[in-house]
């Protein structure tokens, strides 16, 4: 805007176009107080504003806190009479709904004469802002000539509420999509857990003529995949990006050195990583993480020494990395020293992750009256996951004291998690107190608590992720598994009674 406001100081006398010009520049520039400033310039030279000098301004009237200002130029709409612009009333729409006033931008909406698209799509986009789907969804009904857009908005406000079915139902009846239909599908579907349908909805993208995805798409994508372990499928999009000339800008290449890490392979993602020119902090912290996770604990610290190196901060997330390497490479002293500087050197105040690693590194060397006061010592309210870490360190090393201090705690915040109590029960029968195992069982049966959830497991073959539970029948070769796996179990029972007879 620099030069902009040079040459207008050099116009003698600017007329509305100039001043117009002037408004549109500090608004998109973020300077709301530039624009404002430069209305009642223009109007001290008796120059009439217009639509498009209204539009502007209403704009940047969403950037200052005090929303008197945003209310003064409503007056001064009205004043000039742009009442029943299309254009300028759904300015206003957007303003009120950016502060949550739902009378407000409703009675602006109803009261328009005329309502084109985008004043449909913005009063819809207000409501689903201020969390009334239903409303929207009523509306986006009556919509005559639903745009893109309003399903788009409509789809967007489903995922982010968190009801994917809805969001699934719209999109499968939309006549018509875009990239950022199928983007915003496919982010749907992962920012709500369901992995597999964001990664099925992208190859139905990339096979939809006219419709290509960007480096956000690419991204929710390869974060579906890292999440699901399916290094297969996230090698395919990796060799997408390069046959289709992605640039592995900061953002893709985050998402690779994340998903290679969690997929388990910590050397491709190392590869990744050091090929990035350019590397933010989610990128440390990814492969931080990802060498932390997979018990490279003294790799995961040089690289911390790496990134200081380069000037790159560390936060919270990069600090719970740290701390989980220190727990699987049993470095104490070294956990203490980086939890003491989180707070001194970063001033990061300790969330419930910082405190569970301590906890859980604590706990399984040994030191469980350190863990216990430093969970008494919390300035947060610790959780069941703080407990359950104290309660597998009592269980490792055969300390039930401080094991009925973490039941007693977990009981109340988890009663009817059943592992807590097996756990207790197994540390009373180690120690021959029979009768206490008794008492532990009989609060089970008492309190109704079974096992819930069964066990899983899962195996990728040919891009796709199989679910195995236990006594599981879904499959759909449920009954060529049985028949191997009986089998194989008759293979292993003929080759321990062999064993036995001293044949092998």
């Amino acid at each position: 805007m620099g030069l902009a406001n040079l040459a207008y100081t050099q116009v003698e006398n600017p007329n509305v176009f100039v001043y117009n010009a002037m408004i549109k520049g500090f608004s998109h520039c973020d300077s709301p107080i530039g624009a404002l400033e430069m209305y009642l310039g223009m109007l001290r030279d008796g120059v009439c504003p217009t639509s498009f000098t209204f539009s502007s301004l209403i704009k940047a009237c969403s950037g200052v806190f005090k929303v008197g200002f945003g209310e003064g130029v409503h007056a001064h709409v009205l004043k000039y009479g742009f009442g029943s612009h299309v254009f300028v009333q759904t300015a206003l729409i957007d303003f009120y709904s950016g502060l949550g006033r739902v009378d407000e931008f409703r009675r602006l909406f109803d009261e328009m004469p005329e309502k084109d698209g985008f004043a449909w799509s913005t009063t819809i986009s207000g409501l689903i802002r201020v969390g009334d789907l239903s409303s929207a969804r009523v509306l986006f009904e009556e919509m005559p000539g639903r745009n893109i857009a309003s399903w788009n908005t409509m789809i967007s406000g489903y995922a982010k509420s968190g009801d994917v079915e809805s969001a699934t139902i719209l999109f499968s009846q939309m006549p018509s999509r875009d990239f950022i239909t199928w983007t915003t599908m496919i982010a749907c579907y992962s920012q709500n857990k369901r992995f597999k349908e964001a990664i099925d909805v992208f190859k139905e993208m990339i096979e939809t003529p006219g419709v290509s995805p960007d480096e956000v798409t690419m991204s929710s994508v390869l974060s579906a995949c890292a999440h699901l372990g399916s290094l297969e499928m996230g090698r395919n999009i990796h060799n997408y990006l390069m046959q289709n000339r992605f640039e592995i800008n900061v953002y893709i290449g985050s998402a690779l050195v994340d998903m290679y890490a969690k997929c388990g392979s910590v050397t491709r993602s190392l590869v990744v990583f050091f090929k990035l020119r350019e590397k933010n902090l989610f990128c440390w912290n990814s492969i931080i993480d990802g060498l932390a996770v997979h018990g490279y604990g003294e790799q995961a610290l040089n690289m911390l020494k790496k990134m200081k190196k380069e000037k790159i901060k560390p936060n919270g997330v990069t600090f719970i990395s740290i701390l989980g390497a220190c727990t699987h490479a049993g470095l104490v002293e070294v956990a203490r020293k980086w939890f003491l500087s989180m707070t001194h050197d970063y001033n990061i105040s300790p969330a419930i992750e910082h405190y569970g690693c301590m906890v859980d590194i604590l706990s399984r060397a040994g030191q469980l009256e350190e863990a216990l006061e430093l969970i008494r010592r919390m300035t947060i309210e610790p959780n069941s996951v703080i407990w359950g870490a104290l309660l597998g360190g009592c269980k490792l090393h055969g300390n039930l004291e401080i094991a009925q201090v973490s039941m007693e705690k977990l009981m109340n915040l988890e009663p009817d998690n059943y592992g807590y109590y097996v756990l207790l029960g197994n540390m009373y029968a180690e120690a021959d107190r029979w009768s206490e195992v008794k008492k532990v069982r009989s609060v089970m049966k008492g309190k109704g608590v079974r096992k819930r959830c069964a066990g899983s497991s899962w195996i990728e073959m040919d891009e796709k992720v199989h679910d195995f539970v236990a006594s599981d029948e879904s499959h759909h070769l449920c009954s060529e598994i049985y028949m191997l796996l009986n089998e194989l179990s008759g293979n292993l029972e003929f080759a321990d009674y062999e064993n036995e007879l001293g044949v092998i």
